[in-house]
């Protein structure tokens, strides 16, 4: 196949979207298919042997990190080059308007990701009035893809609930060699607990940014003082939560990669997650892989996998005491920590990127045409309709 790849975020930005999206591209290398990605300029020229089309973006003033390419840019000579099977949009909401667009345009099948809750972020930002017009947006814009990947059965069930059609559910993986407990390191758990590594060790890992609610944390350290947090992660927050989390035992280590990621959360005791609007939660599944008990909120895409008392404890989202208590729960019986840690390893072990991404080649397929896309009519771009599709029942 050859597959255009249209994102909003690409190297060196680092979240859940560009993970996934280099995992698919070393994927794609493997099996021998071509792809094109169109993204951001700044990062690299390729990866994984697939050529990347860098365009100019615009930095958001609040948050610098967010570059967005303008929904003006002409890459139908690229596209025409390339003459692509088909198209895949992540996360459309500027650049990934271009390919549903030029797709539409050309008579190119057109597959669309919905990877992260935009308006659940925006009433974390403080602007809830926004929310249920970017609802409308988001939905008008994944009206016009053939088929749209979500990354669980929580955001498929949430969409469809939202009128969002031709929904399927593209789960996420993890490397469960590079994450996995024997890389614990003593001067990795001497650094993340300021020198006590004799003392619980609770770590999270991800965006340092409002809607990540990082600073829940603090009322944890508060009320359990014999706790070290190590945070790991950056973002436009980090600033704030430095001087929130100041004079309590917390380490800020910024973004950890590779095998320096690995022996972190190996070498931690509890993994905890603030955000309630994962959409998956990738870095429960690498805290999973790497033996660690996980405390997680009740909504998010992680409730997938993450079961209440077997393979992690459960807090309600909104409730920091339901997270004290999970967490003391957990330092105060190191049998159930022990347990909940294996029982997470034993299922992050069956998520594997190579299973996931070969299910998406095969639903990929079936958007194919049997006649190139370059000899199909093209198709306009329709209305929404609102309407909202039934879904399958998630196996038990």
């Amino acid at each position: 196949m050859r597959i255009a790849l249209f994102t909003e975020v690409f190297l060196p930005k680092t979240d859940g979207v560009v993970h996934t999206l280099c995992h698919l591209l070393e994927h794609l290398a493997r099996r021998s298919h071509r792809a094109l990605l169109f993204a951001p300029a700044g990062g690299p020229a390729d990866y994984a042997g697939t050529p990347i089309v860098g365009l100019p973006a615009l930095p958001l003033p609040f948050y610098p990190e967010l570059r967005l390419v303008p929904p003006l840019v002409n890459v139908r000579k690229a596209l025409k080059a390339f003459r692509p099977d088909l198209i895949h949009v992540f996360n459309p909401v500027s650049l990934g308007l271009v390919g549903l667009y030029v797709g539409r345009e050309m008579g190119i099948p057109v597959a669309a990701s919905y990877q992260t809750d935009l308006p659940g972020f925006i009433r974390r930002w403080g602007i809830g009035f926004a929310s249920e017009p970017m609802w409308g947006f988001l939905r008008w814009v994944h009206d016009q893809a053939d088929l749209n990947f979500c990354p669980s059965w929580f955001t498929l069930q949430e969409l469809a609930r939202r009128g969002f059609r031709n929904l399927r559910v593209w789960g996420r993986g993890v490397d469960a060699e590079r994450f996995h407990p024997r890389h614990a390191d003593p001067s990795w758990r001497a650094r993340l607990s300021g020198g006590h590594p004799e003392l619980p060790l609770v770590i999270t890992v991800g965006r340092l940014s409002p809607e990540k609610r990082v600073g829940m944390l603090r009322a944890l350290v508060d009320a359990l003082p014999s706790v070290r947090l190590a945070i790991i992660g950056d973002g436009p927050g980090r600033w704030i939560l430095e001087q929130q989390f100041a004079g309590t035992p917390t380490v800020f280590t910024g973004y950890l990669r590779g095998a320096d990621l690995a022996a972190a959360y190996a070498s931690a005791d509890i993994f905890v997650l603030t955000s309630a609007n994962e959409t998956f939660g990738n870095v429960v599944l690498e805290a999973m892989a790497s033996g660690l008990p996980v405390v997680v909120p009740h909504t998010g895409g992680q409730t997938d996998y993450v079961q209440d008392g077997v393979t992690g404890l459960i807090y309600q989202a909104e409730d920091v005491a339901s997270l004290i208590a999970q967490v003391a729960r957990l330092i105060e019986k190191p049998a159930l920590a022990r347990s909940l840690g294996a029982a997470g390893r034993a299922c992050a072990e069956k998520q594997r990127w190579e299973d996931v991404f070969d299910r998406l080649l095969a639903d990929w397929t079936t958007l194919i045409p049997p006649v190139r896309p370059s000899e199909q009519p093209g198709r306009a771009i329709s209305i929404p309709r609102g309407v909202a599709p039934s879904f399958p029942t998630p196996p038990q």
